[in-house]
């Protein structure tokens, strides 16, 4: 059968872009498929973002911060300022919410996995384990790690974390503040940092992250979070669940993959912010900016293009860690300690004038950074 879109793939991206089309009348009258072996019905990760002021997925926050600070042994810069806050969806949330605006549409779902797509001068086909399907346009969000690792020129950080949602018999945790980093662990040569989002005040998650080229083994993460617990004198606590993710950091051009009728989106079409491993809130931006794409006369999504000058900035970035993977912690205190909060976290959601952008730039440590500029 002949679909005018398949979706391979149903994650962020993917359920973000089917409900604005559908909000948008882009759905009418058409045929959609979407492939995904996994149900969307449970929790299975959350996703953050800073915005100001209030925002159209509100509706959906579970939880909110208005303060945040980077962390050390020694130092705690506040991170937050200026209407600015801190937000976390739930995916079972976002999943309901999306799947609720596709009700009524011509929505079919397979839960197959995807072994290749494949396009012809007037259609995609699409094979997966147990069939094979024809679409006009076709969406993916698989992302293929091993054509980043094959590929030189573009270094590969990941940011890989295990996390655990711990409830304790005392009241341990200041819930009207978030840590988005906290250097007090030990360092080993990487950027390694623990992110704690207090959801109460005997309630939070606790991640323990790298910013690293390679992966820890499974139980290192859970060792780490366990001493830091210890550390903050926590030892009576439960582990309500337990969340991993392993996020690419890199400016690797995923777009240049796109063609005429197959558009990769998500991670795999380098939507997730490479310096910070974020990715809802330019889920949402990209999204937005796509919608255009379907009041053209003619689609071509090999115009779909996303290399802006804060590609470089991530490129000098991505560069300097991964060569000196032990820079963390100095980088983004420096970029803290000098320039106000705000401005950083406009830099970082690519919403700055040039100008700003050198004050952030400026504020980094020197000599890496003009290494990293200069290194092939």
């Amino acid at each position: 059968m002949k679909y005018d879109f398949i979706f391979c793939g149903a994650g962020l991206a993917g359920l973000m872009l089917l409900k604005k089309m559908a909000s948008n009348g882009i759905l009418e009258g058409k045929t959609i498929l979407i492939l995904d072996p996994k149900n969307k019905d449970t929790q299975d990760r959350t996703w953050c973002y800073w915005e100001k002021g209030s925002g159209k997925w509100d509706e959906i926050v579970k939880y909110k911060w208005e303060k945040a600070v980077f962390q050390n042994n020694v130092l705690s810069v506040e991170c937050l300022e200026k209407q600015y806050s801190y937000k976390m969806i739930e995916s079972v949330d976002f999943y309901k919410l999306c799947l609720n605006e596709l009700r009524g549409y011509n929505v079919v779902w397979k839960k197959e996995s995807v072994v290749s797509v494949d396009e012809d001068l007037d259609f995609v086909k699409v094979t997966t384990n147990e069939n094979f399907y024809y679409g006009r346009l076709v969406f993916n969000s698989i992302l293929n790690y091993n054509q980043i690792k094959a590929n030189k020129k573009f270094p590969l950080l990941r940011q890989h974390f295990v996390g655990w949602f711990v409830k304790t018999k005392e009241n341990n945790f200041n819930s009207e503040q978030a840590t988005f980093m906290d250097f007090s662990v030990e360092q080993k040569g990487n950027t390694r940092f623990m992110y704690v989002l207090p959801i109460s005040r005997n309630e939070a998650l606790i991640e323990y992250t790298l910013f690293s080229p390679g992966l820890l083994e499974k139980n290192e993460y859970e060792e780490e979070i366990a001493k830091y617990l210890k550390n903050q004198g926590i030892f009576d606590f439960e582990i309500v669940r337990k969340e991993e993710g392993d996020i690419p950091m890199t400016v690797f051009p995923f777009w240049e993959n796109n063609s005429k009728r197959v558009l990769n989106i998500g991670s795999a079409g380098g939507w997730t912010k490479a310096s910070t491993g974020y990715t809802f809130y330019n889920c949402d931006k990209l999204t937005d900016r796509l919608l255009c794409e379907f009041k053209k006369k003619e689609i071509d999504f090999s115009q779909f293009n996303l290399k802006t000058r804060f590609t470089f900035y991530d490129a000098i970035f991505i560069k300097v860690l991964y060569h000196n993977n032990y820079l963390g912690e100095s980088v983004f205190f420096s970029m803290f300690g000098k320039v106000s909060p705000s401005k950083i976290l406009k830099f970082l959601n690519e919403e700055t004038s040039v100008f700003e952008e050198l004050r952030v730039l400026m504020s980094c440590p020197k000599l890496p950074f003009i290494k990293a500029l200069f290194k092939k």
